[in-house]
């Protein structure tokens, strides 16, 4: 039985220069991305206050009326997924909406008037997780035992990386799915969200609500460090259950990769230590094509979702 609670690792070690702690905080990452790719982090860099004023704001824009909210949706020719605000529909049920922005400078953005704070708020917000996000990829450039800056330098190109502020909105069904199982297809993702419980991972067979810490950021590995690392850490499976009294609000840092990127297992995981290849090497804009299109063109079948599996080396 898995316990039920998730790892929690303080980075504070990173800052002060503790050599112990950081060693220590090492080694529990990875344990814990090794074993289910998910994990909590306090201390991380990313100013409390400031997390919870995007928080804040996000709630107040979400609970605009509709024509409010859609002055700041996406146009033509908007990349994918499209900058500003968008609503996704469940049949007849609104499921979730979000308001999603590229780094500070892109041009893809487009950010409501209202609340006339919240642009600034939101730009600071990313850059303060940009950094972290830096941090914490030397963090598991490290646990990996890769060269140092090896994920820096192969993930040097930010300007595929995006925030989302999202709203999951109750349901009057029974723990409703808001979304189903899945992992993501990045590099890894960084998450906060308020003191309602939504977002839930799979650890040993069973699913973990995350619960809330304040000022806590969630880590979790995605597709594109499984595949580099052949399996040795792993992209962790969560999902979104709705409640049924509150909406869930959060946000989530995506690192991405560049679109050319060629991805395959790391010779310091197959060849170097006599270990077959787990994976297909693929370009990652092919891959970012086909999990797109699990959201525009969804299978009738959530067997037929495509997932990193696609390229999978049968033994």
């Amino acid at each position: 039985m898995a316990d039920a609670s998730i790892v929690t690792v303080d980075l504070s070690p990173f800052f002060n220069g503790d050599k112990s702690g950081m060693k220590d905080a090492k080694e529990v990452i990875t344990r814990t991305c090794s074993d289910y790719g998910f994990f909590q982090v306090v201390n991380h860099g990313v100013p409390p206050s400031l997390m919870a004023q995007a928080l804040d704001l996000s709630k107040t824009f979400f609970e605009f009326p509709n024509e409010e909210k859609l002055k700041a949706s996406p146009g033509e020719g908007a990349p994918l997924p499209p900058g500003g605000y968008i609503k996704r529909p469940d049949h007849s049920d609104e499921q979730h909406e979000l308001l999603l922005m590229y780094p500070p400078a892109s041009s893809f953005n487009i950010f409501p008037n209202n609340p006339p704070e919240l642009k600034e708020v939101f730009e600071e917000t990313f850059s303060q997780l940009i950094k972290t996000g830096l941090l914490v990829e030397s963090i598991l450039n490290d646990c990996l035992g890769l060269p140092p800056n090896f994920l820096k330098e192969f993930n040097h190109d930010r300007s595929g990386d995006f925030l989302v502020a999202l709203r999951y909105l109750p349901t009057n069904n029974a723990r409703f799915n808001g979304v189903s199982a899945h992992e993501d297809g990045n590099c890894f993702t960084l998450l906060f969200q308020d003191d309602v419980v939504g977002l839930e991972v799979l650890k040993d067979g069973v699913w973990i609500p995350v619960i809330p810490i304040e000022g806590g950021l969630i880590v979790n590995v995605g597709d594109v460090i499984q595949v580099l690392s052949n399996n040795k850490f792993i992209s962790a499976t969560h999902r979104v259950i709705r409640q049924k009294v509150r909406s869930w609000h959060s946000f989530a840092y995506f690192g991405n990769l560049e679109g050319e990127k060629w991805v395959e297992p790391l010779p310091k995981f197959t060849e170097e230590i006599g270990e077959p290849a787990k994976y297909r090497g693929f370009f990652y804009k092919d891959f970012k094509a086909m999990k797109m299109r699990n959201d525009t063109h969804p299978p009738s079948d959530p067997k037929d979702m495509f997932t990193v599996r696609h390229y999978a080396i049968s033994t």
